[in-house]
């Protein structure tokens, strides 16, 4: 239990939360750790997302068909948390598929149980809202990015914020997150060498 504890401690340090230590107990009692090898998901597309993962360990990749193309919506590493959050939240089947590009440790977190908690805890409330917050934010930066950014503007972005993220994914899975072609993605990184940035 106590290893437990120390992963819910680190998720709530992730968020910039405080929970008081019978809040940080009920929080660490409903975290179910999962172990995944490379290629494998945590619930199949479809269905009902049953939890928040918070990635322990390993690479996960969030991603849909559209027109007969796979396109990536998210890719997490150590210390994200992968949400499809419409269906977590809505508790409707997701259209998202999610499966990791390494083996895995995820630490889910209930929808159930964690509503049970917030019921009955204002803190746990603000935790959610810290969640969807940051949730929110990222999806407003990606949206301005690919709206406002050139191609290559968007490569050195990543690069810079997220450089675990373009070091450890495959290379079409990177491109196709920065809504360009691998052969884009690839002349753009010769630029970016030559250039130095």
């Amino acid at each position: 239990m106590e290893q437990i504890k120390d992963v819910a401690r680190e998720i709530c340090a992730a968020y910039n939360v405080k929970l008081s230590p019978e809040g940080l107990s009920n929080f660490a009692s409903i975290l179910q750790p999962q172990k995944l090898l490379r290629g494998k998901t945590p619930f199949p597309k479809g269905e009902v997302c049953p939890c928040m993962y918070y990635v322990k360990r390993g690479l996960v990749l969030q991603h849909y068909e559209k027109n007969g193309m796979d396109v990536v919506e998210h890719i997490s590493h150590e210390g994200d948390m992968v949400i499809c959050i419409e269906s977590y939240f809505m508790q409707e089947p997701s259209y998202l598929e999610v499966h990791t590009l390494e083996p895995s440790t995820l630490y889910g977190i209930p929808y159930k149980e964690m509503m049970e908690l917030a019921r009955t805890s204002f803190e746990i409330c603000q935790f959610i809202f810290a969640i969807q917050q940051r949730s929110l934010i990222i999806s407003q930066r990606k949206a301005d990015m690919l709206r406002f950014e050139t191609a290559k503007q968007r490569y050195v972005r990543t690069v810079k914020e997220n450089p675990e993220l373009v070091r450890r994914s495959p290379l079409h899975y990177v491109a196709s997150l920065l809504q360009m072609k691998p052969e884009t993605l690839s002349r753009v990184r010769t630029q970016v060498m030559e250039e130095g940035l």
